[in-house]
């Protein structure tokens, strides 16, 4: 159809004519009110961004000669970031002779994972970067299911609390 009876419909129609494929051969074109197409299509662009999640990479450095108590509490970060549901990268930094034993540094990345092992598992194995030891974990569940998970526990002792302070009412 000619561009100029397409506009005249369009006028007839009180709507405006939009090009949605332009590429097309020939190019494609619909009437419709253009303000109400806008907003459906900023509608869409932000639920679907809202839907999307951003994976967030945390990091933890440790030494292959670690105290048996620092270990704990590294292994508690890394458990605290897991259930957050961020992915962590584990650094083993090697210094001076420490160098030619990487061998401890797999043997304490091995170790770390099995602790971890229901919280998140290995992404990417342990591999020599120069001085340092680099291993990444991801965590099972997805960032959103913890969310909704802390949320569903956080609203049951709420609950409890009220049914309990309404019993207390009732007597």
């Amino acid at each position: 159809m000619p561009v100029q009876d397409a506009l005249r419909l369009a006028e007839e129609a009180q709507l405006d004519l939009v090009e949605v494929a332009p590429t097309a051969r020939p190019p494609v074109a619909k009437l419709m009110d253009y303000g109400k197409y806008k907003y459906e299509s900023a509608v869409k662009a932000r639920e679907s961004r809202r839907n999307q999640s951003n994976t967030i990479i945390k990091e933890i450095k440790l030494r292959p000669k670690i105290d048996p108590h620092d270990y704990e509490t590294k292994k508690g970060h890394v458990e605290r970031f897991l259930k957050g549901g961020d992915k962590v990268k584990v650094t083993i930094m090697f210094r001076g002779r420490e160098q030619s034993r990487p061998e401890l540094g797999r043997r304490l990345l091995a170790r770390l994972a099995d602790d971890v092992s229901e919280l998140g598992a290995v992404e990417s194995q342990p591999k020599q970067d120069g001085r340092n030891m680099v291993m990444v974990l991801g965590p099972h569940k997805r960032r959103s299911e913890h969310k909704a998970e802390a949320r569903a526990g956080g609203a049951k002792p709420r609950r409890e609390q009220r049914q309990q302070e309404q019993a207390g009412q009732g007597t």
